[in-house]
């Protein structure tokens, strides 16, 4: 039996992996699935069926994404990494993707000194992650939760997630940094005025984060061309106004080419004291 990074969700022993299986000396076991994934999400820890996004939504992203239209964001998010986390063989970073999806943000961090992790409590999600990228580790679990042994990380990235200060902090090692990624004020803009009459601008005074120390932060902006109708409606599937779109909002959306809207995302960079 191999020594993991994760603990057992039930009994946070350490998790020893033998073959497919991942069994803690209390004898709670996690199958590997086919896809390259472990649930780590006991039945006692879900408050529905499927927690998540459903397989559609994970579908609509992964599209989206993968035109590139969140590339900038992602590149800025790689420089920060790169900034504070210089390759280091005698000291390899770990990573976090905390609410990581189909892996988009999650796999781009991966690099041969690294070791990169991505939870998120949908299952599909998890799945189609593990599948693609396989030299990523990824798990089913909840982020109030995290089946990781404290101080752990070096990095902690969470875009678009749930940020659950606490038990981030708690799996952050000395020093270590959280990056989060919110909407600013103007984010997707004009694909709120298609739904509301009165759409307003993000709030982004409140801060999730009292404890760690705010090391930088920095607003990135820029106006997203969407090639098509599909392309708009993938987007809008990732947003949570997607429930208040009627269906002529989004046939009239989805016949539409070169719709354009604003990307404007505030990123936060904090650190764990040492």
């Amino acid at each position: 039996m191999t020594p993991t990074h994760y603990a057992c969700p039930l009994c946070s022993l350490p998790l020893l992996n033998q073959a497919a299986v991942f069994r803690c000396e209390n004898n709670h076991s996690f199958d590997c699935a086919k896809e390259n994934y472990l649930n780590l999400l006991p039945v006692q820890f879900k408050h529905s069926k499927n927690p998540g996004d459903n397989k559609a939504m994970v579908n609509a992203r992964r599209a989206l994404l993968e035109q590139g239209y969140y590339q900038p964001l992602m590149n800025r998010l790689l420089a920060l990494y790169h900034e504070k986390m210089p390759a280091d063989a005698n000291k390899p970073a770990i990573v976090l993707d905390a609410g990581c999806g189909e892996g988009f943000y999650t796999h781009q961090h991966k690099n041969a000194e690294n070791t990169v992790y991505g939870v998120d409590i949908a299952k599909e999600a998890i799945k189609k992650a593990g599948k693609k990228y396989k030299n990523c580790h990824f798990s089913v679990a909840t982020l109030s939760k995290l089946p990781f042994a404290d101080s752990l990380f070096s990095w902690i990235v969470s875009v678009y997630a749930p940020i659950l200060e606490n038990e981030f902090t708690r799996v952050l090692s000395p020093g270590g940094f959280l990056l989060t990624v919110t909407p600013a004020k103007q984010h997707l803009m004009q694909l709120k005025q298609q739904i509301y009459d009165d759409a307003k601008e993000h709030d982004i005074e409140k801060l999730p984060i009292e404890n760690l120390t705010l090391v930088h932060q920095e607003n990135i902006t820029y106006q997203m061309h969407l090639k098509t109708g599909q392309d708009t409606l993938n987007l809008l599937s990732m947003t949570p106004f997607a429930f208040k779109a009627s269906e002529k909002v989004k046939q009239h959306l989805l016949n539409q080419d070169n719709f354009t809207c604003q990307a404007d995302f505030l990123i936060r960079l904090y650190q764990k004291s040492d």
